[in-house]
Order: structure tokens, then C-alpha cells, then sequence
């Protein structure tokens, strides 16, 4: 079964940033949202085992599967620490559906030295990159590296020290990076690492699935006004991430995928 664990914690009030840090290294989980009424939204935070991130599209996705179950079916507003945001929650039986809106989007060429410690970091070189996306910084309420890889095959044989890609994310204030393998104009397979939380690889990551939505739509990519996304299939957890796209430069990007209830082992 594939999908990314998130932790929820919904409370009157927000703990302290300090407690908020406490639980989401002992819930483990690449991310946990904490969320408390704000008048008619809700003020959420994210945190990694690790440091608070500004933005965090599947714990939202998982926000939203939690408010659909306390409040019931209906859009929610949510007040980030940067930015305003929606995400809408509907159920079917055990199924929940929820899509978000993500912050503006931006993206910008990347600086040579930055790429060139990534393929140094990842084992990959130039020739790995694919041209047409060439490499980028994205942003959609976090900031992440965009490197296009040629083949599938050397996506596949992504691998590095997490200790040095901590120091090397840190270092150049990014939350991960996105490597990524167009299989088609509309459909993507993706690996997220993401040291500089702790963790080695995220199986689904909606805020660089926004990025990245909102970086093809500056370069004029043909995406017909939508991609798929596949995540996690290296991991062995296959996750499935639905982006639009509107015209509008800069625009929200809507992410939607399905979320189901963690029972305890």
C-alpha cells in the first residue's frame, strides 16, 4: 500500500514551537501538522522530526482527511506561518478525497555550483540531465532543487549519505530536492529526498508537486493543464499525486490525492 504517513494533531490552541518539535520526533513521520482554530480557518503548522517547514502538501492532504472526519465534508481555510491556503476534504466509505491549494508558485534558473554539488551528492553528472527542464529552484510555499534526469533507470539509482545531504540542504535553505523522469508530457516519476528533515526520502511530497507543476508552466511545458505524479515506487509504496494547472503565471496550483486512517500496530 503506498501513501506517505503524516501526523495530525488538532487542539483548541497550538502547543509551543518546542513542544510541537518534541512530538513530531516522536511520532517519527516525515511531517506532522498541527492545526487550532484561527475564527473561521485554522492556523497550522508543519514540522519534520527535525526543524518546522513552511509548507507540507501531504500532511495538508492529511489535514484535510482529519478536519473531513471531525467537521465533515467541506473546504477549509488554513493560515500557514507564510501563506493562506485551502484544502478541500470529501468522503466516500473509508475512502477520503482531499485536494489543496498550494501558495504562489515561482521558480528561477538554478546557480551552477548549486547543481554541480547535487550531482556530486547524488552520483549523477550532466549527461544524466534531461535538457528540456533544465535545473531549477521552486518554490510553491517551500524551496526545493529541480533536476530532470534523462532515464528511468538512473532516477532508479538515486543514492547518497543523508548526513551530507543535510549539510548541503542546510546549507542552500532547501527542504529537498526533486528528481524527476518525464515518461510522458503529463506524467512524472519522482524521488524526494529530503535530509535537511531527517529524512532520507519522502514517498509523496505535494508542495514540490506544486513546484514542480508551477515550474513547467513558466518554461511553456506541454502539460495540457494537468500532470500525474508517481512517487515511491522505488521505496515499494506507490503514491499517486494529481496536479492542475491554470494559465496564470505564478497561480495556485490545485494537488489532490486520497488519504486513509493509520490504524496502530
Amino acid at each position: 500500500m503506498g501513501g506517505n504517513p503524516a501526523g495530525v494533531v488538532i487542539a483548541n490552541t497550538l502547543p509551543s514551537h518546542a513542544e510541537m518539535q518534541a512530538v513530531a520526533a516522536e511520532v517519527g513521520f516525515s511531517e506532522t501538522a498541527f492545526a487550532a482554530p484561527d475564527g473561521d480557518s485554522w492556523r497550522v503548522r508543519y514540522f519534520s522530526p527535525e526543524t518546522e517547514v513552511p509548507f507540507c502538501g501531504h500532511a495538508t492532504i492529511g489535514m484535510g482527511a482529519a478536519l473531513t472526519l471531525q467537521e465533515g465534508d467541506g473546504l477549509f481555510h488554513l493560515n500557514l506561518k507564510e501563506a493562506s491556503i485551502t484544502v478541500e476534504g470529501r468522503r466516500t466509505g473509508s475512502l477520503i478525497t482531499a485536494a489543496l491549494q498550494s501558495p504562489q508558485t515561482s521558480s528561477g534558473p538554478a546557480d551552477e555550483k548549486i547543481v554541480q554539488e547535487a550531482l556530486d551528492l547524488f552520483g549523477y553528472d550532466f549527461d544524466d540531465l534531461d535538457p528540456r527542464i533544465t535545473p531549477a529552484i521552486i518554490n510553491a510555499g517551500a524551496t526545493h532543487l529541480l533536476l530532470a534526469l534523462k532515464s528511468r533507470a538512473r532516477l532508479s539509482a538515486m543514492a547518497y549519505d543523508l548526513a551530507k545531504g543535510r549539510e548541503y540542504m542546510n546549507s542552500r535553505s532547501l527542504v529537498t530536492v526533486a528528481l524527476v523522469f518525464a515518461e510522458t508530457d503529463q506524467l512524472f516519476h519522482v524521488r524526494n529526498p529530503f535530509a535537511s528533515g531527517g529524512v532520507y526520502e519522502d514517498p509523496a511530497t505535494g508542495a514540490a508537486a506544486a513546484a514542480l507543476a508551477g515550474c513547467l508552466r513558466s518554461i511553456d511545458w506541454p502539460h495540457n493543464g494537468v500532470i500525474d505524479i508517481i512517487q515511491g515506487e522505488d521505496m515499494g509504496v506507490r503514491s499517486v499525486l494529481k496536479a492542475e494547472i491554470p494559465n496564470e503565471p505564478g497561480s495556485s496550483i490545485r494537488v489532490s490525492g486520497t488519504a486513509r486512517i493509520m490504524q496502530p500496530n
